[in-house]
């Protein structure tokens, strides 16, 4: 069995540089057009959780990081007034892992894995036909001890998560360079990673420029990056 993972960091649907409207129904359809097996996205507003399986057709699990104004029928009109200005204050914050209709998906619970600060991260897990797939967004302090203190969470989270030889695989926004982790793959050039534990994976792919525009416009301020297992 071959497993397409993809992650994007969708920047609260904002362009880069940021402009007034979302486009994180684009974004969606966009990551989810050529139907990868896994979808993992970070920095969703909460507003938009209920509407990512309509927009995608796919199953969804998703954490909530910070809950937002409520309700989030509110928070989303606000920030759509000019969502480049007005973001995860009023918004909120989450993560989601997507899987296509033909897979399994079970959700296995977040964890928090910050020790607290301005915002607070956690880990989701879910497991997809017998793979323990973890999203996360960590901490953006420049001291990279932080990041990797909370990469040592996720890991922990996501392997105790794990039956007895299932592959784990930890995606997301790490924001950290040098992700290496003992026993995985190697992690990608940039600071968005696709790390695999148990079983042989493919190199990591970073989408060019050209592949995430939309009417001249760059989305997010993230390229998205997969590989394929198996």
């Amino acid at each position: 069995m071959t497993l397409l993972v993809r992650s994007w960091n969708v920047f609260h649907g904002n362009t880069s540089p940021p402009s007034r409207r979302s486009y994180l129904r684009e974004m969606v359809e966009l990551a989810t057009r050529d139907r990868p097996d896994v979808l993992c996205l970070q920095e969703l507003p909460v507003w938009a959780l209920p509407r990512l399986s309509p927009w995608s057709g796919m199953a969804v699990a998703a954490a909530v990081a910070r809950p937002g104004l409520r309700p989030a029928a509110l928070a989303g009109w606000l920030t759509r007034v000019h969502n480049g200005l007005v973001r995860s204050a009023l918004a909120g914050q989450a993560n989601a892992i997507l899987a296509a209709p033909e897979r399994t998906l079970v959700e296995l619970g977040a964890r928090q894995v910050s020790d607290g600060g301005v915002e607070r991260r956690v880990c989701l897990a879910v497991r997809v036909d017998g793979i323990v797939v973890a999203t996360t967004h960590l901490s953006n302090e420049r001291a990279g001890s932080v990041q990797r203190s909370e990469l040592e969470r996720v890991r922990s989270f996501a392997e105790a998560s794990a039956r007895e030889g299932e592959p784990v695989v930890l995606a997301g926004d790490l924001n950290l360079r040098d992700a290496r982790l003992d026993g995985y793959s190697p992690p990608g050039p940039g600071i968005d990673h696709v790390l695999v534990r148990g079983a042989p994976a493919g190199p990591l792919g970073v989408w060019p420029r050209e592949r995430r525009l939309h009417d001249g416009r760059l989305l997010s301020d993230h390229a998205p990056v997969e590989l394929v297992l198996g």
